[in-house]
C-alpha cells in the first residue's frame, strides 16, 4: 500500500484518512457478502466445542422470523472483520507511518504481524479452552431448576464476544513490550509494581469476559499474567542488548537524557 508524505495540509490528511477507511469498509463488506453464504457451516464449527453441553443434541432455537438472517449477518460480519484484520491494522498504521522516524518504521511490519498472530492465538485459546468451560458452567447453573432452551442468538452472541475479548486480551504483550522498550513506562515500574498490575489484570479479566463466569475470568487472568511475564522477559532482553543492564533501572528522564547524548 502506498504511504503518503509526512507533511500535508489538513484537508489532505483527512482525505488520506477517508481513503484508508474506505479501503477497510469495502474489504470488510465484500468479505462479509462472501462469508454470508458459508455461515451455516461456520456456525456448526462455532458450536462444535460446546455442543455436548447443550440440551436437545445441541439444536439451537430461534424465536423471531428475522432471527436467522440477523444471526447469519452477525456471524458473517464478525468473521469478515477477523479475516480482514491484517488489512485493517495495516491501513491504520500506514496512516501514521509518515510521522515515524526511519528507525521506528522498521517496527511497523513486525507489529502488524504480532498483532494478528496474538489475536488469533487468543481466539484459538478461547475456542478450545474457554468456550467449553464457560458454556458448560452456564448450562450447569440452570439445569437444576429449569429447562434450558438454547437461544441461538444469545449463545452465538456470547461466544463471539468471548472470542473478541480473548483476542484483544492477548494483545497485552504487545502493549507492555512497546511501553517498556521505548521507556514510555520504564521497565522497573512494571517490575516493581507487579502486585498492582496483577490486580489490574484481574479487573480487566472481569470486564473482558461477558459471561459473568468466575471460571472464565480465572482462565483469562491466568493467561494475561503469563503473557505479561513473557512480554516483560522479552523486553528485558532487548533493553539489555540495546542499552546495557543498567538501563533496566532507568527512569523516563534517564532515557531522555540518554537519547540526547546519543543524538
Amino acid at each position: 500500500m502506498p504511504i503518503g508524505p509526512a507533511r500535508m495540509p489538513l484537508m489532505d490528511h483527512l482525505g488520506e484518512l477517508r481513503r484508508r477507511f474506505t479501503i477497510i469498509v469495502v474489504a470488510v463488506v465484500v468479505c462479509a457478502v462472501v462469508v454470508y453464504m458459508a455461515t451455516p457451516t461456520i456456525i456448526e464449527i462455532f458450536l462444535d466445542p460446546v455442543r455436548r453441553f447443550l440440551p436437545n443434541d445441541g439444536q439451537l432455537a430461534i424465536f423471531s422470523s428475522l432471527g436467522g438472517f440477523t444471526i447469519r449477518f452477525k456471524v458473517a460480519f464478525f468473521c469478515s472483520v477477523i479475516i480482514c484484520l491484517p488489512i485493517i491494522i495495516w491501513e491504520l498504521m500506514a496512516f501514521t507511518l509518515p510521522a515515524l522516524k526511519p528507525n521506528e518504521r522498521r517496527w511497523v511490519v513486525p507489529t502488524v504481524a504480532a498483532f494478528v498472530v496474538l489475536f488469533l492465538i487468543g481466539m484459538v485459546f478461547c475456542y478450545f479452552i474457554i468456550l467449553p468451560t464457560a458454556v458448560g458452567w452456564m448450562v450447569e447453573q440452570s439445569v437444576a431448576f429449569a429447562t434450558v432452551i438454547p437461544n441461538a442468538e444469545d449463545y452465538l452472541n456470547i461466544m463471539m464476544l468471548l472470542e473478541l475479548g480473548f483476542g484483544l486480551g492477548f494483545e497485552l504483550p504487545l502493549v507492555i513490550f512497546y511501553l517498556s522498550i521505548f521507556h514510555l513506562v520504564p521497565y522497573k515500574v512494571f517490575r516493581e509494581n507487579w502486585r498492582f498490575i496483577y490486580i489490574g489484570l484481574l479487573v480487566l479479566s472481569a470486564f473482558t469476559t461477558p459471561d459473568a463466569s468466575p471460571v472464565t475470568m480465572f482462565f483469562m487472568f491466568a493467561a494475561l499474567v503469563l503473557l505479561y511475564e513473557i512480554s516483560l522477559a522479552v523486553a528485558r532482553n532487548i533493553i539489555v542488548a540495546r542499552d546495557g543492564k543498567e538501563a533496566l533501572k532507568w527512569t523516563r528522564e534517564d532515557y531522555t537524557n540518554h537519547e540526547i547524548e546519543q543524538a
